[in-house]
């Protein structure tokens, strides 16, 4: 399975320093004649009207005595233009009216509330007696405690402040403390958000103000066709969902960032790679790309607004039959300098090798894939927080790799007035509101067990870490979890046989029986290895080589 489809742009800010006059009084001498700089010179410095110099570029031993006029048009060869009239047109949009996706089917619990945001808004997901799911904004009418600190009792929703009770219309039932003559207040009712299940995937609609547009829930083609089997997974992720789209749409970084991660990636096939933008709309953009040399291109993308972004192939086999492949990415936006993904790779036909690998493994390296890009992206993240200024000052983005990052950032000019915040190709908003701070674990057992490497601690009693696999990743997958208790369990049954056998082995006598123990023994501790491997594997970050210690 080829888990690297497309997934960071590498970001570069301009060099300046101004030049600002002494207070002091000096008495000059007369004015000398004026020079006339070099052309190499006056190509290196761009003099502003704000008496900045502005190095773009260090590349000094590179510069040819050239015009700038010529300059600018080799500029324009190799980087995509500016924004055209229409792009710049701000359109009428708002964020809420948008189906978000909130979580894999597959992976809700069944017996315990789900705490989930969007942007700054925080809900509860759950599943009733009858296994329908509700959504609700996560705070208890009564004194706003998190409702997804409670617990499901009789398929009804429990805050553990005080035990109020809400059934799957958001209606208050129970409130310990009220008096047995007295009424529930109409007031005691949760705000419902509207939720569908479609294609193994919850979706939510977040406007208060209209009613859920159902032509507007994203429904996936290929993946409804016969014979389409996919993997997928859940990633939580330390930076905005804006450069996680972008990172997911940037195919030219894969070679290298991702080299022999699976069997595709090689950094030795990194190469201009060709884009023809087919489609451009007020809900985002569509087109074609692949190596430059390939005609036509073969891959299309396509990027929906808010979240979805997708790229399909079609291959035709030597019996002339046509098979669909896809990389679906499911990007949530889960406040400021964080988000939530939903990766699904799937296609009509599968590798036979493909088959001899348990699902966890390509679970494993799908995390080793985002930790590749980890450090870039919340880089990335922080100097576009510091710098304040729109992408187009901070970018250098080429025609031959950058082309679809171009086309978001440019998309985001078109619809940012309509979120939260937005960082666009021309125009910016930041966030009103600083970001959340999450909270450390009540208690000191939950200290203490949150500041094992295992759970994402540092050796004190912080929050979990969302940089941690486990964290990231496995506390938000079934499989995952199922497969890490097996290992664990039989790790410590074979650490068990393992002590017993070469206890066994001193206490016999014979020569031959204590052979045979010790060889079992010894196959003891290689389950163990194996067993521990695999814990690691699901649980412990990538660290590039040059890194490790």
């Amino acid at each position: 399975m080829t888990f690297l489809l497309s997934f960071p742009s590498h970001t570069t800010s301009s060099l300046s320093f101004s030049l600002s006059s002494p207070t002091t009084k000096l008495t000059l001498p007369p004015p000398l004649p004026l020079v006339s700089l070099s052309q190499p010179l006056r190509q290196l410095l761009h003099i502003r009207k704000s008496n900045t110099f502005n190095f773009k570029c260090g590349a000094v031993v590179d510069i040819k005595a050239t015009t700038s006029l010529d300059q600018s048009e080799e500029d324009n060869k190799v980087l995509v233009g500016p924004s055209s009239e229409e792009e710049r047109v701000a359109v009428n949009y708002d964020w809420t009216q948008e189906w978000y996706p909130l979580y894999l089917t597959q992976n809700l619990p069944d017996d315990a509330p789900l705490g989930l945001t969007v942007f700054d808004k925080q809900v509860v997901l759950y599943k009733d007696g009858n296994g329908q799911i509700h959504c609700y904004e996560d705070r208890c009418p009564h004194r706003l405690a998190k409702l997804s600190e409670g617990q499901l009792i009789d398929g009804r929703i429990e805050c553990l402040y005080h035990g109020w009770q809400f059934e799957g219309d958001g209606k208050c039932v129970k409130i310990p403390q009220l008096p047995a003559d007295a009424k529930i207040p109409r007031s005691a009712c949760l705000r419902k958000y509207e939720v569908r299940d479609s294609q193994g995937v919850v979706w939510v609609w977040l406007s208060q103000k209209t009613p859920p547009n159902l032509d507007k829930l994203p429904w996936f083609e290929n993946f409804a066709r016969p014979g389409f089997q996919d993997t997928s997974t859940t990633h939580e992720l330390p930076y905005d969902h804006s450069v996680l789209l972008e990172n997911l749409m940037d195919p030219a970084h894969i070679p290298i960032s991702h080299d022999r991660t699976d069997w595709t990636a090689r950094r030795e096939d990194a190469q201009p790679l060709g884009f023809e933008v087919a489609e451009r709309t007020d809900g985002g953009f569509a087109g074609w790309w692949g190596k430059a040399s390939d005609q036509p291109l073969p891959n299309f993308l396509r990027f929906e607004a808010p979240c979805v972004l997708q790229n399909n192939r079609e291959l035709v086999d030597e019996k002339g039959v046509k098979h669909y492949f896809t990389g679906l990415f499911l990007c949530r936006p889960t406040g400021q300098g964080k988000s939530m993904v939903i990766v699904r790779f799937g296609g009509t036909k599968r590798s036979p090798i493909a088959n001899f690998f348990p699902k966890w493994y390509f679970h494993q390296n799908a995390g080793k894939v985002f930790e590749q890009d980890m450090g870039f992206l919340s880089s990335q993240n922080e100097v576009l927080m510091k710098e304040k200024v729109p992408t187009k000052e901070l970018y250098i983005n080429l025609k031959s790799s950058d082309t679809w990052v171009a086309e978001y950032r440019k998309w985001m000019d078109k619809v940012g007035h309509g979120m939260p915040y937005h960082f666009g190709h021309s125009t910016i908003s930041l966030p009103k509101q600083p970001a959340v701070i999450e909270h450390a674990p009540a208690g000191l057992v939950a200290g203490f067990s949150a500041s094992f490497p295992a759970k994402g601690g540092i050796g004190t009693m912080h929050a979990p870490n969302v940089v941690n696999r486990y964290f990231r990743h496995v506390v938000h997958c079934k499989g995952c979890r199922t497969v890490i208790k097996a290992f664990q369990a039989w790790k410590n049954a074979l650490s068990a046989a393992a002590i017993a056998l070469v206890a066994l082995a001193i206490l016999v006598s014979a020569r031959q029986w204590k052979a045979i123990l010790l060889v079992l023994a010894a196959v003891s501790s290689a389950g163990v290895y194996g067993c521990s491997t695999a814990i690691a594997m699901n649980t412990t970050n990538f660290i590039r080589t040059h890194r490790r210690l």
